[in-house]
């Protein structure tokens, strides 16, 4: 059985979790082109962390950054042993469920332009390319994109 909750970035496990999704972006693309987010920096009040596990073992990760006004995906992770199960979609589902509860009525996100499984996710699951938002800036390597909820 999957369950979904929030924890904090700082436990042996989240860890796990946020290094195999640096290694992985960081097989891909050069240091510039990551715009990840630390276990301290998601260890704040506006982001919610949250792990998917299946009976106890920590298999995905993904980070709702609440920016007042819309949703950020961050650090949507799945470990190699985990894919195949649809928790990228069950993780997405628990962040965009969460971003209605806290009253944001859209979610954005920044994703690089070689990861094909998550662009492909996520126009399954309704978002369009948009341009650069926050801090971001145009990049070859990054692909934007936002939802309507």
């Amino acid at each position: 059985m999957i369950s979904i909750a929030q924890e904090t970035p700082r436990s042996p496990d989240a860890l796990a979790l946020i290094a195999g999704s640096e290694q992985a972006m960081r097989a891909v693309y050069a240091p510039e082109d990551c715009h990840t987010l630390s276990p301290d920096e998601l260890d704040q009040p506006h982001i919610a962390f949250y792990v998917a596990r299946r009976d106890g073992q920590a298999l995905g990760c993904v980070a709702l950054v609440n920016n007042g006004d819309y949703a950020e995906v961050k650090r949507l992770f799945v470990v190699p042993e985990g894919r195949g199960l649809g928790l990228s979609k069950q993780l997405m589902d628990h962040l965009e469920a969460a971003a209605k509860q806290a009253g944001l009525a859209k979610v954005m996100l920044e994703t690089g332009d070689q990861l094909t499984a998550a662009v492909h996710l996520y126009k399954q699951r309704g978002y369009s390319v948009r341009g650069p938002f926050a801090c971001y800036e145009v990049s070859p390597a990054s692909l934007f994109m936002e939802k309507i909820l």
